[in-house]
């Protein structure tokens, strides 16, 4: 199987690479279209601030060849955020391929969101073999809206969409590389849709 991770210059990306390569799958690293086209899986992750991360997807044209892929994409983190319509963070537009938007944290909880909390109402073979509630590490100070993309959810303050799929796109707010043995177990799912 051949899985990339887009490599844009805003993502944790070896803790992603190294997570894969415990299951047995050597990912490569690539903002090459072509390689990118030809993959089997794609891993669009994201750290960092959404209007930078955003200005380096289109320095590359990446933010034109993102929505037109086929295959599966999992969004990780910010790259779940920046398959959205819009994200507060910087007031940036996002690529559109989920119908929500995101939002900022208010001051009545502790920002960012860090550390482990659940998932719940999971609604997608993403999760195959996870259970309700089961715990996930975050770290972040927006949130993506419910919308009827919704496949998994969280509270922090308020109930938000800590997963969303459409079509082939899929995203995690969560960091499965981070999340032990279920991210692990989340990370092999994607593999096998």
């Amino acid at each position: 199987m051949k899985l990339v991770i887009i490599n844009y210059g805003a993502g944790n990306i070896k803790s992603i690479q190294f997570a894969f390569k415990r299951l047995g799958i050597e990912a490569i690293l690539s903002n090459d279209p072509d390689e990118i086209l030809a993959a089997d899986k794609i891993i669009f992750p994201g750290v960092g601030e959404a209007s930078s991360a955003m200005a380096m997807l289109h320095s590359s044209g990446l933010n034109k060849l993102i929505p037109t892929l086929k295959q599966p994409v999992l969004g990780i983190c910010l790259g779940m955020q920046l398959l959205c319509e819009s994200t507060e963070e910087g007031n940036t537009k996002g690529l559109g391929i989920f119908r929500t938007k995101v939002k900022r944290f208010t001051n009545d909880v502790k920002v960012p969101q860090m550390g482990w909390n659940v998932i719940k109402d999971l609604k997608s073979d993403l999760f195959s073999g996870i259970k309700e509630n089961e715990y996930m590490y975050l770290v972040h100070s927006y949130y993506a809206e419910h919308c009827d993309e919704t496949i998994a959810k969280t509270d922090y303050g308020i109930n938000y969409a800590s997963a969303l799929q459409h079509n082939n796109f899929y995203g995690v707010q969560f960091h499965p590389e981070k999340s032990s043995l279920a991210g692990a177990k989340i990370l092999q799912n994607f593999l096998d849709l």
